[in-house]
């Protein structure tokens, strides 16, 4: 997915661990990613990072009878990974390595930029109608920046099975479990499922800052009621979780990690440490180096915006 409303100029990330547990809430910020409303939950000028998460939207529940809900053109990324999860729906990933994946939910779509990479997102024809879903990305640490793009499909995920539901991992560790998608740094990423009215007790790694976003039903998270669509950030420290689903089943996901100890600058689709590095990742691909392209995908590519090339101070 691609950042379709950046900044003219880099914004520099850094982790910003609170060492104890806390309860931040951040509701999404409506934005719009080529006609489809999506909510932006990172990055927020309250917080930047997640353990390695630096960018999550959210998207849906949305019905459609013709057309494409979701069709981004191809465009770049450098310096991340980027993760797709569904919930209902369909889509379909085309990359310039000429590969194709389609998701579908409870299978994960993961594509490493490494030193770069271009992809396109779009609905499928002959799909459900029904959209909804999650994006995040996952920054590269500094010894990883510069892998060589790949792309995996994983449709069989560990299940946790806890009293009161269940979690699927989707990346990282979780209680014992560990996905099969190549991660670059300790991290877990989840979707947690609560049957109604039953206590769900999540194990969590104390040395992980963790945090929460509902995406479906109603939830309390240690005897306090959670809003949908909202990103609550909970620190550092914590063992466990307490879920109870209210008044039906009810999805959420889990992100965190170990704190990412890198400041990284983020503008559009790149993931850098540098000015200089996103003003030649962006030249590359106007000029059509690098990144290769997605011959796959019917249409023209996406261009890159403007980009003012000022020193970014560090957070």
């Amino acid at each position: 997915m691609s950042n379709l409303a950046p900044t003219p100029t880099a914004e520099a990330c850094a982790g910003e661990p609170t060492a104890a547990p806390t309860f931040e809430a951040l509701p999404g910020r409506l934005t719009d990613l080529a006609g489809l409303p999506i909510r932006r939950l990172l990055p927020r000028s309250a917080r930047r990072l997640v353990g390695p998460w630096c960018f999550l939207d959210s998207y849906g529940p949305l019905t459609f009878s013709s057309g494409k809900a979701m069709d981004v053109a191809p465009h770049p990324h450098i310096g991340l990974q980027t993760v797709s999860w569904l919930l209902e729906g369909e889509l379909l990933h085309k990359d310039s390595l000429g590969l194709e994946g389609r998701a579908v939910p409870a299978v994960l779509n993961l594509m490493t930029a490494g030193r770069g990479i271009a992809h396109s997102e779009e609905t499928p024809p002959h799909g459900s109608g029904r959209l909804m879903g999650v994006q995040l990305w996952v920054a590269l640490p500094e010894a990883s920046r510069q892998v060589a793009p790949s792309f995996e499909q994983h449709r069989e995920l560990p299940r946790v099975e806890l009293e009161g539901g269940r979690a699927t991992l989707i990346m990282g560790l979780l209680a014992g479990a560990a996905s099969p998608a190549r991660s670059f740094s300790p991290s877990v990423g989840a979707e947690v499922s609560g049957e109604p009215g039953r206590r769900l007790v999540l194990p969590l790694e104390a040395g992980f800052e963790h945090a929460v976003v509902p995406l479906e039903g109603g939830c309390t998270l240690e005897g306090q009621p959670l809003a949908l669509h909202t990103l609550y950030y909970l620190g550092c420290g914590r063992r466990e979780l307490t879920f109870v689903a209210t008044g039906g089943p009810c999805r959420a996901l889990l992100i965190g990690g170990a704190p990412f100890e890198e400041t990284i600058l983020m503008w559009w689709n790149f993931v850098a440490r540098a000015t200089e590095e996103i003003v030649a990742a962006r030249e590359d691909w106007q000029a059509g180096r690098r990144f290769g392209e997605v011959g796959a995908y019917d249409g023209p590519r996406l261009e890159a915006p403007p980009f003012l090339a000022r020193p970014v101070p560090r957070p």
